[in-house]
Formats: C-alpha cells, structure tokens, sequence
C-alpha cells in the first residue's frame, strides 16, 4: 500500500476493507414495520442504539401503530421513553408525528423526504434512516460517527453534516450507500471512537487517516 493514496485509491479501500469487517450488516434498531423504525430513530437522538432497543418493546408493547400510539397521553409517552432523554421534546413529536400520520396519510409513514421531514421532531437524517432502512431508497444518513470517520479519513473537510453528506454521495457510489453507512457506523463503534483512538491500530486510520487526528477533532468541535 503507498504512503500516500488519492482520493479514487482511498475510497476504493475503504469500501473493501468495510466489506470484509462487515460483509452482513443488521440494522441497529429493532423494528417491524416503516413505523415503529421511525419511532426508534427518532428516540436515538442523543442515545445509545442499546437503551433504545430496550425502551421500544415497552412502548410498542402499549402502541405500535400511531392509531394506538394516540390512545396515549403525551405524558404517558413521555414516562415511558424518559430513559431515552429528550423526553419532554420526543414525546411531543411522537404524538404530534402520529396524528399527523392519520390525519394525512391514512396512518402509513410516508416514503418520500419532504412528507418525512415535515413530522414533528423528523430532520434530514431521521428521514434518511428511514428512507433507507426502511424503504430501501439510496440515502447517506450522516450521524456523529460517520462524520467523524469522513474527516478522519479526509474524504470531508468537517465543516457540517451536511456538507459531510454531499462529499460521501459524491465520493461513493450510490448502489453502496445504503449498505456502507451502517458498515462506518459499525467500524467507528469498534475501531474509530471519538476519544482513546489509536490511529496506528486502526485498520482504515493507519493507512489513509489525518496525524494528531484525535486532538485535531476534539478542538475542532469544542469550537462550534
């Protein structure tokens, strides 16, 4: 492997090392159905896929449908999510989100982004997740690890999570995006943390990953 690789070099890389981590790769989120996949995503903000995978049972458990899901008062919702945090907000939209789905869309989430991003408490990358996950449209989800990962391997210039975004759809091809977001959330879990990361050790780091890395980023956030 050359010292340095260009850009066409890394990507291609990066995909054939992320395959052969993960050639299967399960959805974070339990889920059944388009629904209460955006019921998870939606409580995963700012939370661990682990707690919410251990909250949704007892919420779906009371209603996993939005016609069951208004039966419940906003504080009830919010009493049983409250592990997930954000509760007082995600509560709102949870109930806000599923009247909105009966009342305009015969009670089925709606496969395109404008509709999705319209819902309560629904931004660009909960709709994305679903779009993707859930409808199997080509999407980019862009979380915290992904756009850690994308400057780290200078494929961004970390600026936004939008821009990280573009340059990944841009970079990539569109057949891999769905499969490949989930594989770098996956490597950054396991090989990629936000802090403790040794770049040497890395498999992806080691190769193509900026110097100083981690300090860079850690300043580079607590300036926003």
């Amino acid at each position: 492997m050359p010292e340095s690789l260009s850009k066409k070099e890394s990507v291609s890389f990066i995909v054939d090392k992320l395959e052969t981590l993960y050639p299967t790769v399960p959805v974070p989120l339990d889920h059944h159905d388009p629904y209460t996949l955006l019921i998870a995503v939606l409580l995963s903000a700012q939370c661990t896929d682990e707690r919410v995978n251990k909250i949704t049972p007892l919420l779906f458990e009371r209603a996993d449908n939005p016609y069951d899901m208004i039966k419940m008062s906003v504080e009830e919702i919010k009493e049983i999510i409250r592990p997930c945090g954000l509760s007082p907000m995600k509560s709102k939209g949870i109930y806000g989100l599923s009247h909105i789905l009966i009342d305009k869309h015969e009670g089925r989430v709606p496969d395109n982004f404008k509709d999705l991003e319209a819902l309560p408490a629904v931004g660009h990358k909960t709709a994305s997740v679903v779009m993707s996950q859930a409808f199997g449209y080509p999407a980019f989800p862009v979380d915290t690890h992904i756009h850690r990962l994308a400057w780290r391997w200078k494929l961004s210039n970390g600026k936004s999570v939008e821009q990280t975004e573009k340059d990944l759809k841009r970079l990539f091809d569109e057949s891999l995006w769905n499969k490949l977001h989930l594989q770098i959330i996956f490597f950054g879990r396991e090989y990629c943390p936000a802090r403790g990361h040794t770049p040497e050790d890395c498999p992806i780091c080691s190769v193509i990953g900026r110097k100083d890395m981690e300090k860079k980023w850690i300043k580079m956030r607590k300036k926003k």
